[in-house]
């Protein structure tokens, strides 16, 4: 059987690949040193055309199982590692076969969870990452996904105004279903409890689990997020018909949270002058697609949310409570936020995205506000940031070579 690649590669020089050597041996000026999850699997990442691939060896089969349900999630628009190609029909050097190989396209500012670390992993940390991992499973059985091998290891997360926004990685036990059954959902969370449980067990045997943490215990956490969360975007809600104004609470919770309301199913309760009040949940994103909409600018939900209040703030502060929103939103992409990401300098663009970068920002300018008890403006607030913060972070975009060693 003769080579061949499967997908929509955006890179010709993909096929050019040393794909006749198991991956495991490929030379070093093929690949880019990037921090890896722990996988069952060889995983390696190649750099072509100023693009970073990731590259996993295994069967054919599943190659392509994963190839089409990775393309189904990023249909569905749900957070997940991009598909790219499947490349099958491998033949070694010595004309015996080789696995097939799955190529996705490297989520930028992702990291695994190990590398998230800094010395060790403390509690407020690790809450956070829970609270992302639960929000994305949460987002996949909406979806109707069942995973089937939840854990931090098959996650990458990206930073998010102070939190995380987890995303699917590994896929290759997932069955995605009109609507998943009940005994899949809590078979997903049992599989969840008990791999984050083993996974912190590890962190604790390497060292690198603070001494407050009980694996145990924050082990069960992922199990309460996601029930509380599941049950508030799910659960019906009993009202008066005069109580309108918790139809109104129960969407800027749910908004809260990140989620969108298509629409309110209202039905009359038999024998009873009271409504049931159930929202229709279709996505997670709501303060995404605000922004976006705004000001074409793409974000994660929390700094979508952060970057939103400071547009209003803008409005407020300027008297444009009665100007369109629209022109609002552009106006304060040219005196606000622009300004802030063009003084970056260029050799330091590469530390962050710009949307968290300019997060990190109004939060810096906040502290010296608070310690100076007035406001020191922005263009003073981005000097120092430049000087004090931003130049002693990790470049989280450029190519890490020495983490592995350090992580692993």
């Amino acid at each position: 059987m003769p080579l061949q690649m499967t997908g929509a590669p955006s890179d010709p020089d993909l096929i050019r690949l040393p794909w006749d050597i198991p991956l495991e041996e490929w030379p070093e000026h093929y690949l880019v040193a990037l921090p890896r999850g722990i996988s069952r699997h060889v995983v390696r990442f190649a750099r072509l055309g100023g693009r970073v691939y990731a590259i996993k060896e295994i069967c054919e089969r599943y190659a392509k199982r994963e190839y089409k349900l990775l393309w189904d999630l990023t249909r569905l628009d749900t957070p997940a590692v991009e598909p790219v190609a499947v490349v099958t029909g491998r033949t070694g050097l010595d004309g015996e076969p080789l696995d097939s190989a799955l190529v996705t396209r490297h989520l930028q500012f992702s990291l695994p969870y190990r590398a998230v670390l800094c010395g060790k992993l403390r509690p407020e940390t690790l809450t956070r990452l829970l609270d992302a991992l639960a929000v994305l499973l949460v987002r996949l059985h909406l979806t109707g996904l069942y995973w089937g091998d939840c854990s931090l290891s098959n996650t990458l997360f990206r930073r998010d105004a102070g939190a995380f926004a987890a995303y699917l990685v590994d896929a290759e036990t997932g069955e995605l279903h009109p609507m998943i059954s009940e005994g899949q959902r809590h078979h997903d969370i049992e599989v969840a409890h008990i791999n984050i449980y083993g996974e912190l067990l590890d962190l604790e045997a390497g060292g690198l689990l603070h001494s407050s943490i009980d694996p145990m215990v924050f082990a069960e956490q992922i199990v309460e997020r996601y029930h509380r969360l599941w049950n508030e975007l799910n659960s019906d809600e009993i009202i008066e018909e005069v109580d309108w104004h918790i139809v109104d609470q129960r969407i800027r919770r749910l908004n809260t949270l990140g989620f969108d309301v298509a629409e309110m199913m209202v039905r009359r309760k038999a024998g009873t002058g009271r409504l049931i009040v159930r929202p229709k949940v279709v996505d997670a994103g709501h303060h995404q697609r605000r922004l976006l909409r705004l000001t074409g600018l793409d974000a994660e939900e929390n700094q979508a949310r952060r970057l939103l209040n400071d547009l209003d703030s803008f409005r407020i502060s300027n008297d444009l409570t009665h100007e369109d929103e629209a022109i609002v939103a552009h106006r304060w992409l040219a005196e606000v936020f622009r300004p802030v990401v063009t003084a970056i300098p260029a050799a330091l663009r590469g530390k962050l995205e710009q949307a968290e970068l300019f997060h990190e920002v109004l939060d810096h300018r906040w502290y010296m506000s608070e310690s100076a008890k007035k406001d020191v403006g922005l263009t003073t607030a981005v000097a120092s940031y430049i000087k004090n913060v931003l130049v002693h972070k990790p470049d989280e975009k450029a190519l890490i070579s020495d983490l592995e060693e350090t992580l692993y």
